[in-house]
């Protein structure tokens, strides 16, 4: 409960900050999403008769994190279909906290971008846009070749720009994240690698075509949900990698993913893709650096 309330106060600044930026359906869609996701976690262990576990506030929080990773204006009604996937389908059907294989609310977002494209698509402008009711995400902007329209990397850091709600900020998310880890409550060592690799990554292929390497190694990492996934999904405790050695890889792992897609792909952004894929081998990744920090050679008599 306190690990779950600590992260609940790291996503605080973000939340002020996107109420701001979207004004008050925020709050009235974090409600939803978190009184939903509760709602489901209490009505599954009241049907199997199974001890309740609403007290946690894991379901809050996952409800919280859906919110974040979702339009300000997408209907209420699809956002509560997102928090009934994350916990009953991918959490409770696994056997509850502490046994998912896959991060809950990364899982319900691409469910929910598979499932209602348009409407997961569909960002409501910035309140300081003047006459404008919907906008594109800069990593829209950017793939659909309209560098001219790119919003500078400081209106990135502060959060003025369309995008899901709470991945907007760079700067409130930062203080959320070092939060956390001024707390002990995450490791360093996954965002670091995470954004690290974004920011390499980019400064390479934008160096290797002749543009402007800085300037876009910055604007990939506070671009889309960069921040947000590094410090908030992908340092999950179940679903990540347990010794340090595994977090690194995981991390790089993640960074390169988003990045491939982001440059390579259909779908202009891939953090949501690239946590859900280095969760599904999360495993693999443990069993590997498990066995060469306990491994060593025969005993020779």
């Amino acid at each position: 409960t306190r690990i779950m309330m600590m992260v609940l106060i790291g996503l605080a600044p973000s939340f002020l900050v996107s109420i701001y930026v979207f004004g008050a359906r925020v709050i009235s869609l974090t409600l939803v999403c978190a009184v939903a996701s509760v709602f489901f976690e209490w009505a599954w262990n009241k049907l199997m008769h199974k001890k309740q576990t609403i007290g946690d506030l894991s379901a809050v929080l996952t409800g919280v994190l859906i919110a974040f990773n979702v339009p300000s204006g997408l209907p209420y009604w699809i956002a509560i279909v997102g928090c009934s996937v994350a916990v009953i389908v991918i959490k409770q059907l696994f056997g509850g906290i502490g046994k998912n294989v896959a991060n809950p609310a990364i899982t319900a977002r691409i469910v929910l971008f598979i499932s209602f494209a348009t409407e997961m698509t569909t960002w409501p402008a910035p309140r300081m846009a003047a006459d404008a009711t919907s906008t594109a995400t800069p990593l829209g902007v950017l793939a659909e070749g309209n560098a001219a329209e790119l919003p500078t990397n400081m209106e990135m850091f502060l959060g003025y720009i369309g995008g899901s709600m709470g991945e907007v900020s760079a700067i409130a998310l930062l203080i959320g994240g070092l939060f956390l880890i001024w707390k002990k409550i995450i490791s360093p060592i996954i965002p670091a690698c995470f954004i690290g690799t974004v920011f390499v990554f980019a400064a390479i292929y934008y160096g290797a075509t002749g543009g402007d390497a800085l300037h876009m190694a910055i604007f990939h990492v506070l671009a889309g949900g960069v921040m947000l996934g590094a410090f908030f999904m992908a340092t999950d405790y179940v679903t990540t990698p347990l010794l340090p050695g595994g977090k690194v890889v995981f991390g790089i792992g993640c960074g390169l993913i988003t990045m491939m897609i982001r440059l390579w792909g259909q779908y202009p952004e891939g953090v949501s893709f690239s946590i859900l894929i280095m969760n599904c081998l999360t495993p693999l990744i443990d069993s590997f650096f498990q066995k060469r920090m306990y491994g060593g050679a025969k005993n020779e008599k």
